[in-house]
């Protein structure tokens, strides 16, 4: 069978039995989610009327193809537009969630986990949260990161070589899981 060189949309979900990066739900956390819908409140209730304003008084000043004022007003909107679009298809795909079922058998959303650096010693813990939790200095990272992604599934024991300053990797153990 030959298969076309392009797939596209529903078509290729049902080809793939996958759905595409685009459909698939993000999970996050309540917080996340309340501010992911206040930047779109702030976006549709302040950002774009400000604009609009601008743009009309950006108007007044003449000759609208030479009128940087105007110019810069008009990409902003773009600008605004796309993310407020943006931001919509996430909340769409969005499921919001407090972790309390997180499983600690094997690293998971919702768990913190304890690893410790092979060779030498040094332990770290991060916890890992929803699509849009990060906290660099609380050391919580979201699921989607690749460390996540790195020692997602596996269970105390088990070792994983995780992203490193640089692009080197580093070999960790998992010593402990928690909710």
């Amino acid at each position: 069978v030959v298969m076309p060189a392009r797939i596209d949309g529903r078509t290729g979900e049902l080809v793939s039995g996958q759905k595409s990066k685009k459909d698939e739900e993000l999970l996050v956390s309540w917080p996340s989610l309340e501010r992911k819908k206040e930047e779109l409140d702030d976006i549709i209730r302040n950002r774009i009327p400000q604009n609009t304003r601008e743009i009309s008084v950006a108007r007044e000043h003449g000759d609208l193809r030479e009128n940087f004022e105007y110019k810069s007003a008009k990409e902003y909107a773009r600008v605004l537009e796309r993310r407020r679009a943006e931001v919509e298809r996430e909340l769409s795909r969005s499921q919001g969630t407090d972790f309390s079922d997180a499983s600690t058998e094997k690293v998971s959303v919702g768990t913190t986990v304890d690893l410790v650096v092979v060779p030498g010693g040094e332990t770290e813990q991060y916890t890992i949260l929803g699509a849009w939790d990060s906290d660099v200095e609380k050391h919580i990272v979201s699921y989607l990161s690749e460390l996540a992604k790195a020692v997602a599934g596996k269970a105390v024991g088990d070792e994983a070589e995780i992203p490193g300053d640089d692009d080197v990797t580093r070999k960790v153990k998992i010593t402990a899981i928690r909710a």
